[in-house]
């Protein structure tokens, strides 16, 4: 009798990704993205300009964890995605930081102490884990891969608004520490209430 071998399917392997290895998969990233966030098909057109344009920003660096072939090698032309996280340096002429020092601002923060945090901050733009790949803790190792060598003081994001932070996102940054620097705050040209969180920096 021939014995069967079961089914294995190799682990996801978390990478770093270079800016060329990101915009030659960009669509298949944005693919993650859209499912993640529960977006109408067709966000990705939208969003791959601005994506292509944060890969030219000081500091910008960016992990996926992607599917191996069954030998366990990874051929980043060819590998499944299931999840990217992505981020770089916050700078005061960022649109995203002139937007979250003028709420800090008018929610009664001191300026000095808005200035003291915006100063040196890495901005964690995008962290997305495919539905089929959630619930596997990638989030948490795509966080720490990508904030374990950085030099800023601190790092915020923002993220939307849930009732009672009842869903993976939150649950994963409340897990690391994140705290509220904003909370229900309106970005320009969008009516959606996000959090804006932060923690300093190393995790």
């Amino acid at each position: 009798m021939t014995a069967v071998k079961p089914n294995h399917t190799p682990a996801p392997v978390v990478i770093d990704l270079s800016v060329a290895a990101l915009r030659s998969r960009l669509h298949d990233i944005l693919a993650v993205y859209v499912a993640a966030m529960d977006y109408p098909r067709g966000t990705e057109h939208h969003r791959a300009p601005m994506w292509t344009e944060h890969t030219t920003r000081a500091g910008w660096q960016a992990v996926a964890a992607v599917l191996p072939d069954d030998s366990g090698r990874v051929d980043l032309r060819h590998a499944p995605i299931l999840a990217i996280a992505y981020g770089y340096r916050g700078a005061n002429h960022q649109w995203w930081h002139q937007q979250v020092h003028s709420g800090m601002r008018r929610t009664g923060w001191p300026e000095h102490a808005a200035r003291e945090l915006l100063s040196d901050y890495f901005e964690l733009t995008e962290l997305h884990v495919h539905p089929t790949a959630q619930g596997s803790g990638l989030g948490s190792v795509l966080l720490e891969r990508l904030l374990r060598e950085r030099s800023e003081a601190a790092v915020l994001l923002s993220t939307p608004e849930v009732r009672g932070e009842d869903n993976r996102a939150w649950r994963l940054y409340r897990r690391q520490g994140f705290g509220d620097v904003l909370r229900d705050f309106v970005f320009a040209g969008d009516n959606r209430p996000f959090a804006v969180l932060g923690r300093r920096l190393p995790l």
